[in-house]
């Protein structure tokens, strides 16, 4: 009798312990590996027995942005942006591109080992092996080697490979941040990408430059607007581009950026301190002149991973809407300013309601531009 209490004991204490420990399981499994603490808050973590990452997010100062800005790039590589058929001198009609696999948004980077940086070098090494050549090529984050018969044209005698491409760009967007202490600077809020292709365009050699506002196209709902400037100073260029990635082009300066309206920098101020409601963005739409425009924050894309549409943003401002209608291209990585702390920066617009648009947080800017 004794032993069979003692032993429905034991089965009673057993299934406990395992339901416990499945318990304990499914906790832990909750509890994020890497958690986030800003320098301005204090938290009380109470957490079972796990291994966990905490990060506390430094307290940065900027000096914010809202120039209109040029960006004049060289591609790395020579990327396709188009496929055709040539002609070849026995009146076949080929396209060895295709033929040998190559897609719209591919990169070359190697051809038989040597590098090419625009279409012109293409040319002159395809021409100069007038046979089978070797393509080093980059297709998103993939590196290949493709094998492609290059086809004698009709028209030049030349030997050609059947690709459209492109190997440099250049437009006008606006400075987010100078950064004071690394002399490093951001812009944008999103990646320059070929229009063809939306394939992001690495960076072999770019330049910042001042560029001035000449007329503003208003936009409408079904038609984006957008703003048309020139470069000028072209010849003493504001910084140089090291990186064009998802969230912004980043670089170092050649000399100090100033903002008129700022004699000190501002805070940063991360997504857990942004609320709905007033806030407004440093932008230029006429010369050079950096101006304040009121908006309003309508949503907050609380985020663990890095997106360009962080929150959702209203012009309010009447003098924005008289003069642009609202979010117009050319205004992407205009800084977005809350109680006095930079934010983030304007990236996208609503094509059938230009008055609203997107924002990214600022912290993802920074953590993205390896400035930190």
């Amino acid at each position: 009798m004794y032993k069979e209490v003692v032993k429905k004991g034991s089965y009673l204490v057993l299934t406990f312990m395992v339901a416990a420990l499945l318990a304990g399981g499914s906790l832990l499994s909750f509890i994020p590996s890497d958690i986030k603490i800003f320098s301005n808050e204090t938290k009380v973590l109470q957490l079972p027995l796990k291994e966990v990452t905490i990060s506390v997010l430094p307290e940065r100062v900027l000096i914010p942005g809202g120039h209109s800005v040029g960006v004049r790039m060289n591609v790395k590589g020579v990327l396709i942006v188009g496929l055709e058929e040539i002609e070849s001198t026995d009146g076949k009609f080929v396209n060895p591109g295709l033929d040998a696999g190559l897609q719209i948004g591919d990169n070359i980077l190697e051809i038989d080992g040597t590098k090419v940086n625009n279409a012109r070098e293409v040319k002159d090494v395809v021409n100069k092996i007038k046979a089978d050549v070797r393509l080093k090529v980059k297709r998103k984050d993939d590196i290949m080697n493709i094998k492609l018969t290059p086809v004698q044209s009709v028209d030049d005698n030349l030997y050609k490979i059947g690709v459209w491409v492109k190997d440099r760009t250049a437009g006008i967007g606006t400075l987010t941040f100078y950064d004071p202490t690394t002399h490093t600077f951001g812009a944008l809020g999103h990646a320059i990408t070929d229009p063809e292709t939306g394939t992001v365009l690495s960076v072999a050699q770019g330049e910042l430059l001042n560029s001035k506002v000449e007329s503003v196209k208003q936009g409408k709902a079904g038609s984006p607007g957008e703003i048309r400037g020139i470069f000028y100073e072209a010849d003493k260029p504001l910084g140089k581009l090291a990186v064009n990635t998802e969230y912004g082009i980043f670089g170092d300066t050649y000399e100090d950026i100033s903002n008129p309206l700022y004699q000190k920098p501002l805070e940063i101020g991360y997504q857990n301190e942004i609320k709905k409601g007033p806030a407004y963005i440093l932008t230029t739409l006429d010369g050079n002149k950096i101006e304040k425009y009121d908006i309003s924050i309508e949503k907050i894309n609380h985020q663990t991973k890095a997106d360009t549409k962080s929150m959702v943003i209203k012009v309010t401002d009447k003098r924005l809407l008289e003069k642009s209608g609202g979010i117009i291209q050319g205004m992407s990585g205009s800084p977005i300013i809350q109680n006095n702390k930079i934010i983030g920066a304007v990236t996208h617009v609503f094509v059938n309601d230009p008055q609203k648009g997107y924002g990214i947080f600022i912290e993802w800017m920074l953590q993205d531009s390896n400035v930190e």
